[in-house]
């Protein structure tokens, strides 16, 4: 009876094992206990490590898993990087070809522009020397030649301002006429009064002797004798007035040369100039005159 209880009680055991943790009662189990615990903590371990593998191997394939993914996602990311790369150097090309046109549309505009300048310039210094030897005359009434003809008015202005000059002037008029041709029934003023003389030196000194007596006259009416240009120059001599004016308040002697050119001293040394460009980069190197014109180029 005894001995089928303890055979009972070493089933429970080995169902139940006692958690045998101290060393002393580990000391004192018998040594069939004994093996029987080690035994079974072998097996214990071994389950164990099985569940552990098992454990370790399905986080290594999850982690190989999210690896491959997140390698995919990289490769993806790297082929959208190499794509928009490729665009981005494209379109850096693209942009390069647009500003090489632009940039060639641009010389190609401004070198048209020159071509037009130079063109326009040309023409009028043609048209310009065409009239050079021209004079006109302001003023007169209209009926004034139906009495007694254009060139007799010109002589009757000669004597009566320049009686000096004599016949010599008169008798170089090369074509005398109003212009324009039509009489204009919108404008009140009488036309100008055209007279092409033979030389320019005779024009010249009119026009001299007529600066020097300030108030020229037709049977006592004021009128005026100016140069016969055309109207670009005209209103390239008139962009002059204003720097003129303080030149001339500033004393330094200028000058409106033909056909629209300024002359003036400065530092001891006359300067002339075609244009307000001109003059405006050599006002850069002269303070004192930039300062002078700051408001007027």
């Amino acid at each position: 009876m005894r001995r089928q209880k303890n055979t009972q009680q070493m089933k429970e055991q080995d169902k139940n094992p006692p958690d045998l943790t101290n060393e002393e009662e580990i000391g004192n189990l018998p040594e069939k206990e004994f093996r029987i615990m080690i035994v079974r903590m072998i097996r214990n371990l071994g389950s164990r490590m099985d569940k552990m593998q098992e454990t370790v191997n399905k986080d290594l394939q999850e982690l190989k898993m999210k690896q491959a993914t997140m390698n995919n996602a990289i490769n993806e990311i790297k082929s959208t990087l190499d794509r928009i790369n490729s665009r981005i150097t494209e379109a850096e090309e693209r942009i390069s070809d647009l500003e090489d046109k632009v940039v060639e549309i641009t010389t190609a505009e401004q070198n048209k522009e020159k071509r037009m300048k130079r063109s326009e310039d040309s023409l009028r210094e043609l048209w310009d020397n065409m009239k050079r030897t021209n004079i006109r005359i302001i003023g007169v009434p209209e009926e004034e030649e139906k009495k007694k003809g254009t060139e007799k008015i010109f002589e009757e202005i000669i004597v009566e301002n320049f009686p000096n000059m004599g016949k010599e002037i008169v008798n170089q008029v090369q074509e005398a006429q109003r212009v324009p041709y039509r009489i204009n029934p919108r404008k009140n003023t009488p036309r100008h009064i055209l007279i092409k003389l033979s030389k320019i030196k005779y024009k010249e000194s009119i026009l001299k002797a007529a600066r020097e007596k300030q108030q020229i006259t037709h049977k006592g009416i004021p009128i005026r004798l100016t140069a016969d240009l055309s109207a670009e120059t005209l209103q390239a001599r008139r962009e002059w007035q204003d720097i003129l004016k303080v030149m001339k308040e500033k004393n330094l002697q200028p000058r409106l040369l033909y056909p629209a050119r300024i002359s003036f001293r400065f530092d001891g040394e006359i300067k002339t100039f075609t244009d307000k460009q001109k003059l405006r980069e050599f006002s850069t190197t002269k303070p004192a005159l930039q300062q002078m014109l700051k408001e007027l180029l």
